[in-house]
Order: C-alpha cells, then structure tokens, then sequence
C-alpha cells in the first residue's frame, strides 16, 4: 500500500505517462484528520471521473494552519497509510502548503475534484486549473459529515457506567 506514497516528482512522471496514452488523470486533496464516509464517497466518486486517482494530503504543518490547534490528530505518515490503503486511490502525495495550486501547476490533472463544500467557482485552485486546460468537478454526498462535527460529538458523550468498568 505504502509504494502508493510517492514523492511530486515521481508522481509527475506517472501522471504524464498515463496521459500521452490518453488516459483522464483526476487529482483530490484534502487533510482527512478522521476518516469518514464523506470522505469515501468524495473519492470514490473522484476517482469514478478518471482513470487514475492522484490524492494531495495536507501535510501535520498545513493541517495546523488550516484547522487550528490540536490538529491533525493522526501523523501524516499515518493519515496517507491509511488513505494509500483505499482501492479507489492510486497515488498519494504529501504537501505543506494551505492550498493544492503548486502540485496542480506541476501535475496538470485533467480533472481537479473537491467536495460538495466547494463550488466550481469557490475552488481556491480554480484560476491555476483553468490556465493550463483542466476541468474543475465538485464530486460527493452533501457536506453533512465532517471531522469537526465528529469531534465535538465525541467531547459530548459521557462515558456509560459499563465503559468505565470495561476499561477498568
């Protein structure tokens, strides 16, 4: 799973062989902090608009910008083991910058896919998409699941007097 892991430049090389042979190249990004189903059915249906799924992982640096303080809650060697292991990603590339525009411009997807959250035309890679030829699609069920919800349900519960003695 983790020979899915692989460096920008590698994965540039791969991505230009797949298209000179014509094949749609689809690139999705996100921090993916605490796995869920929203996120399976965003790149499920990411990769169902290729041929080939390249994954962008925030990185523990650009996770903590982006979400705050106690963020990321998994390492970034283990948040992309674990998304490297999903059938529907085929590449995976770790990056530390807020916004996905550098590997874009090296890269050069066919397709950019974001989440139902997004618009086409509030997606921050929008403009660098666009430039070089690329289709910009919003893929996956209504933004309904998110970490942050999750988290804030899970800081609510109170341990059932049965949990306690279990764990004790």
């Amino acid at each position: 799973m983790t020979s899915k892991i692989k460096p920008l430049q590698e994965i540039t090389t791969l991505v230009a062989q797949q298209q000179e042979t014509g094949k749609t190249v689809v690139f999705a990004n996100g921090c993916f902090d605490l796995l869920h189903v929203g996120h399976i059915r965003y790149l499920e249906a990411a990769r169902a608009l290729g041929d080939l799924l390249v994954l962008g992982l925030n990185g523990d640096k650009s996770v903590r910008q982006l979400k705050g303080p106690g963020r990321p809650l998994m390492s970034q060697d283990e948040r992309a083991e674990i998304l490297a292991a999903l059938e529907c990603v085929d590449y995976l590339v770790v990056f530390d910058d807020p916004t996905a525009k550098e590997i874009l411009e090296t890269l050069k997807p066919n397709i950019h896919a974001k989440g139902t959250d997004y618009t086409r035309e509030s997606v921050p890679e929008r403009d660098t998409v666009l430039s070089y030829g690329g289709s910009i699609a919003i893929v996956g069920d209504p933004k309904d699941h998110s970490t942050k919800d999750f988290l804030r349900q899970i800081a609510e519960r109170k341990p059932s007097p049965e949990s306690k003695t279990r764990s004790e």
